[in-house]
Parts: C-alpha cells; structure tokens; sequence
C-alpha cells in the first residue's frame, strides 16, 4: 500500500511515497516555519498532492503530538501558531484518505525500531540534533509516550540550573546547550560568516572553532550521561545530520564512557541508521498501522 510520508522539521519539509518499508519519489522542501504552523501545513500539503496516487498520509513533525487526536499538544517559538491545530483532520480533510500523526523523534524512533539501528533491542533512547533536541523512549519494544503523549522531551533537561530564568523557556536546559542551533550560535559570536553545522565542520583547523566544537561535544555527553543512568537502555541513537561528522560520533562515545558507573558501561551509542529518513519512515508506518486499526474497526460493525 502506497502512502505519502512527510517529515515536517525547523529547517526543511521531506516528503516521499513509503511503501513497507521502503522511500521512493524523496523530496525536500523549505519549512519557512517563521511563518507559522497552519502555512507550514498549506505548503506540505502541497507538496504532497505532487506525490504518484497514494491510499494514507503520514505525518511525522516537530512539536508535542496527541497521536490518538493527531492534534499539536505544544509547539515552541520555533514553529509558531502550531499549538492545539489539528494536523489529521487537515490532511484527511484535504485528501480524504486516512492520516496518522506522530512527533518526530517518535517516528523516527518506530523506523528505527523496525528497519534501523534497533531492529534488534528492545529497550533505547533516541536523541536527534539539530534546530532543537528531540528525544524517543522505547521500552520492553514500545514506543514509551508518558501520561500526555510527551514523554522523552529530553532538550527539557536542566543541565546548567544556574542559568534558569522564570518565563524562558528551556533556560539552563539541555537543548539550550547541545542542539545544532546552540553549537552555530556559540561559534557565530566569533565567527558570524558560519552559519550552519557544514561551514563550522569546514573550519576546523582554526583553534576556537575547534575548542567550541569540543566544549559542545561535551554538552552532548554530559546529557546523555544522565539519561543513561536514569532508563539503562541497551542503547542510545543518535541522529540528525551532525552525527554524521566522525569527530562528533566517536568524540561523544569517547566522552561518555568515563562517566558512567559499572552497571551501565555496556551501554552502545550507535548512529541512526536510517538517517534523515527516519522519520518518513516511522510517518509511513504509523499511516499503515492506523489503516490496518480502521479496518479491524469497520469490520466489527
């Protein structure tokens, strides 16, 4: 069964056909998520009405997602007006075919689950960075969602309590600190010509820019240290395109590992596999799983 799969983030829109498992017609589009949520949708929905003929949407995006309503719980400055819309509604309504909605990091997470780096665990966190720091809990081989969808909100951690503030959201927190946006704003002070992860990792033989690349390495760690401790999983991925950069992958394993007790020294830290397409995978499956749970409904009418 043909679905269309989009991956709604901070910076780009990736939109694709999943079929089982498997991308074709992968395309990327701008977010311009200045602008707004409900014109962020317009513009992936019209990007997805390119798609060959498809039988369910799936969404993967950023924000808190109530993925039983299919509706935004929260969203932050970074996607604006985005909070309490109803993502589900607007695409069936638009498509009139099945849609299923799912955070990001979750969605990335269940495609990882099933075709990537945790096809064989049944217990791992899955951090990506990027704009923000989004984080998934799989437990016992669940997708792990708390008491109001929104669990795993791990750029919400407080590594640096002495820089709280009351009414700033995140202030001190881990995302403050580790995202990709934090690492381009630390080296920007210096450096303002480089403006994103690639044109930092270029430069790297410049002293400060390399001090700033390990001083945030160190941030990562020392989060991920704390969340091992906390839910011992078997593993933690990591994703986002940094992750790709050898420096930054083997320098956080470097990093962790003396700062873990013995019970949690045999914790793995891979890398996604499935890459950017993580999430457009998860969207596909989520779309498939809800087509599969109408069918089951309307058969017990």
């Amino acid at each position: 069964m043909k679905i269309a799969a989009a991956d709604i983030g901070g910076t780009a829109i990736k939109y694709g056909l999943y079929d089982n498992g498997e991308l074709t017609e992968i395309h990327e589009i701008p977010t311009h998520a200045e602008e707004g949520g409900r014109a962020v949708l317009q513009r992936t929905m019209e990007a997805v009405s390119g798609l060959p003929e498809f039988r369910a949407v799936g969404i993967s995006t950023a924000g808190q997602v109530d993925r039983k309503k299919g509706s935004i719980i929260f969203s932050n400055a970074n996607l604006p007006e985005y909070t309490g819309v109803n993502v589900r509604a607007v695409f069936e309504k638009r498509f009139g075919v099945p849609a299923a909605v799912e955070n990001d990091v979750n969605a990335a997470a269940l495609g990882e689950a099933q075709y990537g780096s945790g096809r064989k665990l049944r217990d791992f966190l899955i951090l990506t960075y990027g704009t923000g720091v989004g984080g998934a809990i799989v437990a016992d081989g669940k997708l792990y969602t708390g008491s109001t969808m929104s669990a795993g909100e791990f750029g919400g951690m407080v590594l640096h309590p002495e820089k709280m503030e009351k009414g700033i959201l995140y202030s001190g927190c881990y995302e403050k600190y580790a995202s990709v946006s934090a690492l381009t704003e630390k080296v920007g002070k210096k450096h303002p010509e480089l403006t994103d992860g690639r044109s930092i990792f270029r430069n790297l033989e410049k002293p400060e820019i390399r001090q700033a690349v390990d001083e945030w390495i160190f941030e990562v760690s020392a989060g991920l240290v704390s969340l091992i401790h906390i839910f011992n999983p078997a593993a933690v991925i990591l994703g986002g395109g940094i992750m790709k950069q050898e420096i930054v992958f083997n320098g956080i394993r470097t990093a962790v590992k003396p700062y873990l007790a013995g019970g949690f020294q045999d914790t793995a830290i891979l890398q996604a596999a499935l890459g950017n397409t993580a999430g457009l995978i998860g969207a596909g499956a989520s779309a498939e799983k809800r087509v599969r749970e109408l069918r089951q409904k309307n058969r017990k009418k």
